[in-house]
């Protein structure tokens, strides 16, 4: 397994527009608009890939069933997931499993998805959600992204 270093971590935030404005100003982040990633989950989403990191809020209306509000009232705001690009999605899920750690949420985009989504910004675009809270205090993912030519 090779690791690319860490792609992004995903913050935990009450207040999706204060905070993304927070970190627009304090890092000059350009943020994507994700939440069609999170939808399913209660979740509004932005990604700032040049500063590598994620906003991630409940959904108004969605708070009492967002995946994430758990997390909100035990910890606060924070740093709740590090993603790690890896070279191998699926060979370092592997490693994580003889270490004893599963899966919660595998997401593989097909390249449409990739186009039309994160405009082709990626030609491989697959992670896997660990389950390491317990032993850590924050989700860890692997990453298999690889950037378009």
């Amino acid at each position: 397994m090779s690791v690319n270093g860490v792609n992004r971590v995903i913050v935990a935030a009450r207040n999706f527009e204060e905070s993304k404005s927070f970190y627009a100003d304090l890092l000059g982040a350009d943020f994507h608009d994700a939440s069609w990633t999170g939808e399913p989950f209660g979740i509004q989403v932005a990604i700032s890939w040049n500063a590598g990191i994620e906003v991630c809020a409940p959904m108004p209306g969605r708070e009492s069933d967002c995946a994430i509000t758990p997390f909100l009232e035990e910890h606060g705001e924070g740093v709740m997931n590090v993603v790690f690009n890896v070279q191998n999605a699926d060979e370092s899920l592997a490693r994580a499993r003889a270490a004893g750690t599963e899966a919660l949420h595998p997401i593989d985009y097909t390249q449409a998805e990739i186009d039309q989504h994160l405009g082709g910004l990626f030609t491989k675009y697959k992670e896997y959600f660990l389950d390491t809270a317990q032993q850590c205090g924050y989700t860890i993912t692997l990453g298999q992204l690889e950037e378009g030519a």
